[in-house]
């Protein structure tokens, strides 16, 4: 019988976990081991892009759900996180983020597994898992948590390779529990070294914590293909 590991952001912020806002260590929490998956509703007071000249590219990156290239205002959000063990017997987390603007809705997706050679979470990006990065979490003086992203890595088929910084976006997420207002905060921006910022938002959202063996749209929230290479 397999057991389960402690949650993914237990293992990689280690003792800092316990100097998280208590709203942000259940929120964080969720793994296997507690049978529980979370899902965020809420509101992102603002989606952005950067210029003009990026759509194209921000329009390729939305086939595979990594870019959003819409802008918009109070707009509605989901995040799913769920759960589950992948073909390669790896504890996953599912991040999707769904984005709910007036024409049509957007997806960013990602799946996270602990990586015990890496020393980390993987962050695997897009529907069919072809970009991979590190993740960096550490918790900040308010308790709370912030993430930056490493390098990524190709993973396509046979090619295996890491991706140049200069055509890369890297990712500065914060995300944070507002006690007087009952909610969680979060403010994203992914940014390239030449560009500039490429896309973000922030807003709020609340959350409940279903059970992840009864969480139906599970499959759904699942890549096409799943990467074993870290």
């Amino acid at each position: 019988m397999t057991t389960s590991a402690p949650p993914l952001f237990v293992r990689a912020l280690g003792s800092d976990f316990d100097r998280l806002h208590p709203r942000l260590q259940e929120r964080f929490s969720v793994g296997l081991a507690g049978g529980r998956a979370c899902v965020g509703r809420g509101v992102m007071h603002r989606v952005w892009h950067g210029p003009r000249y990026l759509a194209p590219f921000l329009a390729v990156g939305a086939l595979r759900n990594i870019l959003v290239p819409e802008t918009g205002e109070n707009v509605f959000f989901t995040i799913e996180n769920v759960p589950y063990r992948d073909a390669y017997g790896r504890e996953t987390l599912t991040f999707v983020r769904t984005f709910a603007f007036p024409r049509r809705l957007r997806r960013f997706d990602a799946t996270m597994v602990y990586s015990p050679r890496r020393g980390g979470i993987v962050d695997y990006l897009g529907t069919h898992q072809h970009l991979a990065t590190d993740l960096h979490p550490r918790v900040d003086d308010s308790g709370a948590l912030v993430i930056e992203s490493g390098r990524h890595r190709l993973r396509e088929g046979p090619v295996d390779v890491g991706v140049p910084d200069v055509l890369a976006g890297r990712a500065l997420v914060r995300e944070s529990y507002d006690d007087a207002a009952g909610c969680f905060r979060i403010g994203v921006e992914v940014s390239n070294p030449l560009v500039g910022p490429l896309f973000g938002y922030e807003g709020w959202f609340t959350c409940t914590y279903p059970e992840a063996a009864a969480y139906r749209p599970r499959a759904r929230l699942r890549p096409v293909r799943e990467e074993q290479r870290l």
